[in-house]
């Protein structure tokens, strides 16, 4: 069983939430579970559109547009920050949000090597304890990082509803 274990995980890991870069290879673990495929640790989005277990991502990239003052946010101020953003590979919400996520990302250019995604499982635990740092009580939560401090945070869909206009806010605001 260790062994099998030990093949899911990596076991180099680097990880500087500056407002430079984050950069973190793939660590995390398969959790046991019969209703739906979890990982825990830190996985990136390839993990998510290779796995066809995780197919809810690639269909839902396929609908909506990011939203505009977003877009121009993280493109004015991509050089002040970065993302650490925690998921659930099995929550329905980080199943919405997270190709929305990435869809803001791709129309602002936002590079993928600023963003530190965490997947949890059902209890909101990660592998090595990433979650600890951030502490996460919903998924999927992003977080904004600037000069290694967390400078806001969405959780779930926001309070407006609108998540991607509540992090282009915050964003907008550094």
């Amino acid at each position: 069983m260790r062994l099998l274990l030990l093949a899911f995980v990596s076991t180099t890991l680097f990880v500087s939430c500056s407002s430079s870069k984050i950069s973190a290879k793939n660590d995390y673990v398969l959790v046991p579970d019969d209703r739906a495929k979890i990982v825990s640790g830190i996985i990136n989005r390839s993990v998510l559109e290779n796995d066809t277990a995780f197919a809810w991502f690639k269909e839902n990239m396929k609908w909506g547009e990011a939203d505009v003052s977003a877009i121009a946010a993280f493109k004015k101020n991509a050089s002040k920050f970065s993302l650490v953003v925690v998921c659930g590979t099995w929550c329905h919400d980080s199943n919405n949000l997270l190709p929305k996520f990435y869809r803001l990302l791709d129309k602002a250019g936002y590079p993928e090597s600023k963003v530190l995604l965490i997947a949890v499982d059902r209890t909101k635990h990660a592998y090595k304890q990433y979650e600890k740092k951030y502490s996460i009580t919903n998924t999927p939560t992003f977080i904004v990082i600037q000069h290694g401090k967390e400078v806001g945070r969405v959780t779930e869909y926001g309070k407006t509803g609108d998540f991607e206009k509540e992090l282009g806010e915050i964003i907008a605001g550094l």
